[in-house]
């Protein structure tokens, strides 16, 4: 086995939104980054990537293994990121098997800080209060094949923690929104929708919205301060839809959604989006988990990052504004 080198620094997903951004921030720091990436991942992201890439599927622990070999540190921020699929277990699966090699393959490779990235989502929201790190969710407890996912996939890296000596902080990013958001995200679909006036109405829900950059920092202060298997959210701040919405047209000069729906009656809806998604291979764009999760709103303090990491976010319109600049460079506002 290769002798770890502290200034090699892997990084899973770094063809997505938030790994793009944490590899991004390494690099600027003067770190040796090795990306890791699917074969099948958009490139968009890597055209003009700072270090070094190489390609693994990371249900494979062997080649993960053989692309973490002399690598000091890990940040595994790869993950199956969609609220739906045609076989919704197949995100359960991935997330858990992705998890599980990479994990396995930073204790034989013998990496010495993990910093793995997990999710709000494993993480109950209140409904009279804001949540935090004290209200872990069980499997059961969780919303849809996505959060279910990253609950069991957490607690296995907590089992790791305890029983392997894994040297694992685990971060729970809220919801980041900003640059480099090329699939777009379940989020960054919305942000382009409303922008482009696709979206007349919508439901009394709210989410806690971040700038990606700030979690990609964050993600720094974990590695440097946190504690071998303690959580820290991630988060900015707590806003609802009607106000993101209407945040969103005055970025734009468009007149915001002035409908608000209950959500009851839209299941049959989703249902009926759900049957030709399964038809079609699409994403729906609301779906049956997505009406349930709008029941909550989905608040969360980042307090404990902010004591514990010395982490701080800029205020929300900056991240959305950043977001809506982005689409539209991209073409996908117009």
């Amino acid at each position: 086995m290769t002798a770890p080198d502290p200034s090699i620094t892997v990084v899973t997903g770094v063809a997505g939104f938030l790994g793009s951004a944490v590899a991004r921030t390494l690099a600027a720091q003067g770190r040796k980054v090795r990306g890791v990436v699917r074969g099948s991942s958009p490139r968009a992201n890597l055209a003009d990537f700072p270090g070094e890439l190489v390609e693994a599927d990371l249900r494979d622990e062997a080649a993960v293994a053989k692309a973490m070999q002399g690598a000091g540190a890990l940040f595994h921020v790869a993950a199956d990121y969609r609220l739906w699929a045609r076989d919704p277990e197949e995100i359960v699966r991935n997330n858990l098997t992705m998890t599980q090699a990479v994990m396995g393959a930073a204790l034989k490779a013998g990496v010495t800080r993990v910093v793995y990235t997990s999710s709000v989502a494993t993480l109950l929201p209140l409904d009279d209060a804001v949540s935090n790190e004290n209200h872990p969710a069980t499997p059961e407890q969780a919303t849809g094949a996505y959060k279910r996912s990253k609950v069991v996939a957490e607690r296995l890296v907590e089992e790791m923690v305890a029983k392997q000596g894994l040297p694992a902080v685990i971060v729970n990013p809220s919801t980041p929104i900003g640059p480099r958001d090329v699939r777009p995200t379940p989020t960054g679909r919305v942000v382009v929708e409303a922008a482009n006036g696709k979206m007349p109405a919508y439901v009394d829900t709210g989410m806690n919205l971040v700038h990606v950059d700030d979690v990609a920092r964050g993600h720094l202060l974990a590695e440097s301060k946190g504690q071998i298997g303690r959580r820290y959210v991630l988060g900015g701040q707590d806003v609802t839809l009607g106000q993101m919405l209407a945040d969103i047209a005055a970025l734009v000069g468009r007149k915001p959604p002035g409908v608000k729906l209950p959500i009851a009656p839209l299941f049959p809806i989703a249902a009926v989006a759900e049957l030709g998604g399964m038809l079609t291979g699409k994403e729906p764009f609301v779906t049956l988990d997505s009406l349930r999760m709008a029941r909550h709103r989905m608040f969360y303090s980042s307090a404990r990052a902010q004591v514990e990491l010395g982490y701080h976010a800029r205020p929300y319109l900056e991240a959305l504004r950043d977001a809506v600049d982005w689409f539209r460079d991209a073409g996908m506002i117009r």
